[in-house]
């Protein structure tokens, strides 16, 4: 029996949106269990609108940053020990690290949780829990593998492992008026070519020649998102094409809500894309040094992925900054998998 339960995913969207079948399959194995999740600051807002989820805990990492960086050490000192005292308050039953690392493992163990289970631990976080469960377990080849198999080795019911992303009521409206203001009534597509590493971006060039194709093919405007560091780039786009660009200009729950009424998205492996599934709107994700995933578990998705002998080479790229995995994708592909997932649609009468 678990009254008390902890979810550890700090970062980053994409993991949190790939863990986020978890929460719900808890919440019918423990019905009456109070469920925490600890959050990065700069995600909390992903999970803070989900009912099954009754709190969450947001770990202050940009304070805690600064008050390193001023050499506020004292005081850093005082709110660390503040904050794992708040914890250990909650008195948790148990304790599950989904993150597997040193940075999420060690507030498993500060929790003080009764049972402490740890997925694929590594970098000394093991230490910290009574359990480890192996990452790799399940079928790797679907999206959200480790987490389904987790789920199952902790007898969580998962019939049903969809992944969940909610939106707020005040959020989907400040979409809606940005949306109804930039892009106007049309029906729209997304397009999310922006991530963190330069191996898992597909090229401008390929952008410039998609965004045409997309507008052509299945009318109606194309919009591209992406965080505020992705304004230089999105912009660079958007001065060579016929986008509307709103990248930089959302927050994560009015870019969540964008995604849910799009009539389709096309994306690189980042957390935007992966809301796109979550949403059950058609995807197609382009993959190259990193494969997750090649089964989308849903119909609504597809994977464009070429399999070179090089790929995925993950964090260690052996191309020379060439990024032929990605480069090598071309426009045509990736609207012949979308054509697939949805019938072509005229565009509007001007």
């Amino acid at each position: 029996m678990a009254d008390r339960i902890l979810l550890v995913r700090l970062s980053a969207m994409g993991d949190i949106v790939f863990a986020s079948p978890l929460v719900a399959a808890f919440r019918h194995r423990y019905p009456d269990a109070a469920i925490s999740w600890l959050v990065a600051e700069p995600f909390a807002d992903l999970l803070a609108c989900d009912p099954v989820i009754d709190e969450v805990i947001i770990l202050p990492t940009h304070r805690w940053g600064r008050l390193r960086l001023e050499r506020h050490y004292l005081t850093l000192a005082r709110e660390v020990r503040a904050f794992v005292t708040g914890l250990r308050r909650h008195r948790f039953d148990l304790a599950v690290d989904l993150q597997g690392l040193m940075k999420s493992g060690i507030w498993v163990g500060l929790s003080g949780a009764s049972r402490r289970i740890g997925l694929g631990s590594r970098e000394g976080s093991q230490h910290f829990m009574h359990q480890v469960i192996d990452r790799h377990g399940g079928r790797g080849e679907r999206i959200a593998s480790e987490y389904l198999f987790l789920a199952g080795e902790l007898g969580l019911p998962v019939d049903d492992f969809s992944m969940r992303v909610a939106v707020s009521p005040e959020a989907a409206a400040r979409a809606a008026t940005l949306v109804a203001e930039e892009v106007g009534k049309d029906p729209y597509g997304v397009i999310c070519p922006f991530t963190t590493r330069p191996q898992k971006h597909w090229t401008r060039a390929r952008w410039l020649e998609l965004i045409p194709l997309l507008r052509e093919r299945f009318g109606g405007p194309v919009v591209m998102l992406g965080g505020p560091g992705d304004r230089m780039p999105a912009g660079d786009i958007a001065a060579a094409s016929d986008v509307v660009n709103l990248a930089g200009r959302t927050d994560i729950q009015m870019a969540a809500a964008v995604i849910s009424a799009a009539r389709y998205l096309v994306g690189v492996d980042t957390g935007l894309t992966h809301m796109g599934l979550a949403f059950q709107r058609p995807t197609v994700c382009l993959f190259g040094s990193t494969r997750p995933y090649t089964d989308t578990a849903t119909p609504a998705g597809r994977v464009l992925y070429h399999d070179l002998d090089c790929a995925p080479c993950r964090r260690r790229p052996t191309c020379d900054g060439a990024f032929t995995c990605m480069s090598g994708i071309q426009a045509g592909e990736v609207i012949d998998l979308l054509e697939g997932l949805l019938p072509p649609q005229a565009p509007a009468a001007s």
